[in-house]
Formats: structure tokens, sequence, C-alpha cells
């Protein structure tokens, strides 16, 4: 038996303005332990979040991911698979949970098979799953990314280091939201000059991120016109609750696609966001994670 443990971060994506490109990856993780055996199946426990709801076969969504991989390598499927999940990040809630899993699948399956694929080709084939790299760039990575498409399709991401003040906290709902759904609800054409504002706010926010993590820039920074409104109706709480956040001075957005709140603390903020959240939300102030995911073998540990 071969075995390999990967940690992954959980990511929020768009960080306001920067709808599809910006991912920052946070301090909340899930483990998996990836076992190849000599035991004909796969069998899958899962702990935290996700127990009781996610498939424990074949289309548990690490397993469709090693699988991959081991495909795109040219390598024999393994007779059995054995997991260990243990979940910390919420489903369905824009905190990149299937990112996260989608990146343990292919790292495990990279490290157990000693295969050639490149970061190049871990990033492409996540990007393939997933669908968009803003969530699988950080997550990979860590930090602060810029994440991109070439003219071929290809995606690329660019790696930033926020400075050591920013201090993300990210309020929870007990209410889920699909990617699928929330995406549904975005207009095929936006006005010009919303896109010129959101270039100008996602340029403003990098800078603010990594250089001048004020109050002021943050807020202005954190300004969006071509997602969060559209989305609205289907999490109402959670648009409300962002403009109640910035009214009184938090810079706050949506986390990914929702319905999660992502609010950027300073110290002159911290006292203001607690007051202006209901019982029916989780509220947990993060670090940003520098490193993103981690693979080490047990014996190594």
């Amino acid at each position: 038996m071969r075995t390999v443990d990967i940690r992954v971060p959980a990511t929020s994506a768009n960080l306001g303005p920067g709808f599809d490109a910006l991912g920052l990856a946070l301090s909340l993780h899930d483990d998996v332990e990836a076992t190849l055996t000599e035991e004909r199946g796969v069998h899958v426990t899962v702990e935290g979040e996700g127990a009781g709801e996610v498939p424990l076969g074949e289309g548990h969504l690490v397993v469709r991911a090693m699988r991959e991989t081991f495909g795109r390598m040219g390598v024999a499927q393994p007779e059995g698979i054995r997991l260990r999940c243990r979940n910390r990040i919420p489903h369905a809630r824009g905190l990149g949970s299937s990112s996260a899993a989608v990146c343990a699948g292919i790292l495990a399956a990279r490290a157990l098979a000693e295969a050639e694929f490149s970061d190049d080709d871990v990033l492409a084939l996540a990007t393939e799953m997933e669908g968009h790299p803003d969530n699988v760039a950080p997550c990979l990575a860590g930090g602060l990314t810029v994440a991109w498409s070439d003219h071929t399709g290809a995606p690329h991401m660019v790696k930033l280091v926020p400075d050591q003040r920013v201090r993300p906290v990210v309020v929870v709902p007990s209410t889920r939201l699909s990617t699928e759904a929330a995406r549904g609800l975005l207009p095929k054409d936006v006005p010009h000059k919303d896109a010129s504002f959101n270039a100008g706010r996602a340029a403003l926010l990098i800078a603010a991120l990594t250089q001048r993590p004020e109050r002021g820039l943050l807020l202005a920074a954190t300004e969006d016109r071509l997602h969060q409104h559209y989305r609205a109706p289907a999490m109402p709480d959670s648009v409300d609750l962002v403009e109640r956040l910035r009214a009184v001075g938090v810079p706050a957005v949506v986390s990914g696609a929702g319905p999660t709140v992502l609010a950027f603390s300073t110290s002159d903020t911290q006292d203001l966001i607690a007051p202006e959240v209901g019982n029916d939300w989780h509220i947990q102030l993060m670090d940003v994670d520098p490193v993103g995911a981690n693979v080490q073998f047990p014996e190594t540990r």
C-alpha cells in the first residue's frame, strides 16, 4: 500500500470586482489521506462537512479527479483506492469546496503514480474539471492569485503576496447555493461603463491587498457592478449583509458565487462586523494561506 496526505485550503474568488480572475487562499483546510491498495474497489470515509451527504464510492469528487489524472498521465488505474477525508470547508457556500476536492484528487494521483505531470498540467486539469480557474489557482498556489486563459483556452496564474495586515473574515450562512444556479442569473452582456468600472476597481484591489490594506482603499476597491447585484435574487440575505457592512465602512463582498460573505478586517473595522450579523451566520476570522495545497508522505511528516 502507498499513502499520501493532501491538505487543501478554502478559497474566495472574485473578491468583489475581480470576477472570474482574482482569488484568495484562506486558513481553513480539508485533509485527504489517499491510499492505493491491492484490495479491489473504492472505500471513502468522510468526517466533518459533507459527511452523510457526498458519495462514498466512484462518485466522490476526489476519486473522480484521481481517476481522471491517472488517465491523463497514461497510468493504469489502481486496483483499489481508500480515502479518508476530514472536511472543514463548508459545501455550496462560495468557499471553493469543490475546487479543494478536485485539487486534492489531482495532486494525490500525481504523487502516488510518480509520473510526469507538470504544475501547468495540474492547473489545466483542475480548471477543466471546475470550469474556471479562479478558485483552483489560489487553492494550488496559496496567497492572492490572478488567473486567466490565453487564446488557446489554456489557463495561467500569477501568485501575489498580500500584505501581512490583510485579515479576511468569512460570514457563513446556514443556507446553500450552487455555483450553477448563481451563474444562471448573470446576463449575457453588461454595459461598457460597468466593465470599465470593474477594471479600475480590480486594479485598485490588487494594490490595496498587496501594498496598502487601508479601510478607505479596500472599501473603494471592493466595489462591483458585474455580478453581485444580478445574483441578489438567489441570496437576498447575503447581499443585504454586504450592503449593511459597507454602509458602516466595512469592505465586504459576496465570496465567490455565495452565499458566504467575505469582509476584510482592519484595525478600525473589527468591532463593526459582529453587530451587523444575525444568529443564523457563523463568523470566522482567518489568515491568508500563503502556501496553498500541501503534499506529504506519512514517513516524511
